[in-house]
């Protein structure tokens, strides 16, 4: 199948739709009211809520972070929705963004345990009393810092379901030629997604704790939606 610029450019789906005005109106709603009990902090927090699982990939850390994220899955998000229908399509995009987060938290289980065993039990119950409290944590021992990052900072955005997205899309159209901005050159989806995954797992390796950037949610989101359309296929009820 052939997708033409004015294929990709016409109008949107209805999840893909309504899943910008959720993110676009939550971006709003943060800025006005603050909602940052609604952003995914580790389960140890004291700040941790189960609903953040879902609340937190409609949130995001400013404009361009929401611009990003919104304009990919615009670009490729209806393409999958038009081949699946709508209600399909809304399960692959929450199954990678569950998922994302998933393997998200469980990376930062282990990194937690490794830091911990640096840091005797009294100081590390004196944290834990800290940040129970609200007071800021000062500290300058890297392993409290890394500590402090992973069971405080909280994770938010899209992004982990988008790049789920953007695997769909080169699972499904993988010699379909993407014109890239930045760099300017043309690449076929499949090599697209293959050098994406490439540099998130590269980072995700070499990334300090607290880089800024949840390299391990993206994958987790290509993960999981390499997986949901491998079962998809292998029961032979989905379109490709």
């Amino acid at each position: 199948m052939t997708y033409t610029t004015n294929t990709i450019f016409d109008k949107s789906t209805p999840v893909v739709t309504n899943i910008i005005i959720i993110n676009v109106l939550m971006l709003l709603a943060d800025r006005v009211f603050g909602l940052y009990s609604f952003a995914l902090f580790y389960p140890s927090s004291p700040f941790f809520k189960p609903y953040q699982f879902v609340t937190h990939m409609f949130m995001h850390g400013g404009i361009f972070h929401l611009i990003f994220n919104m304009y990919a899955l615009w670009m490729f998000g209806k393409i999958l929705e038009k081949i699946w229908g709508s209600q399909r399509f809304f399960i692959y995009y929450f199954v990678t963004g569950l998922g994302a987060a998933a393997i998200y938290t469980f990376v930062n289980y282990f990194q937690l345990n490794a830091i911990q065993s640096h840091i005797d039990s009294d100081t590390l119950a004196q944290m834990k009393s800290l940040l129970e409290s609200g007071r800021v944590f000062t500290d300058n021992n890297i392993y409290m810092q890394d500590w402090y990052h992973i069971v405080n900072i909280p994770v938010l955005g899209a992004s982990g379901a988008v790049f789920g997205v953007l695997l769909g899309f080169g699972m499904l159209f993988p010699n379909t030629v993407l014109r890239l901005l930045f760099p300017p050159i043309a690449l076929k989806a499949k090599y697209f997604v293959m050098i994406y995954g490439a540099i998130e797992l590269f980072l995700a390796i070499n990334n300090p704790v607290g880089g800024g950037i949840a390299h391990t949610a993206h994958l987790g989101g290509m993960i999981f939606g390499f997986i949901l359309i491998k079962l998809w296929r292998k029961k032979r009820n989905i379109f490709y």
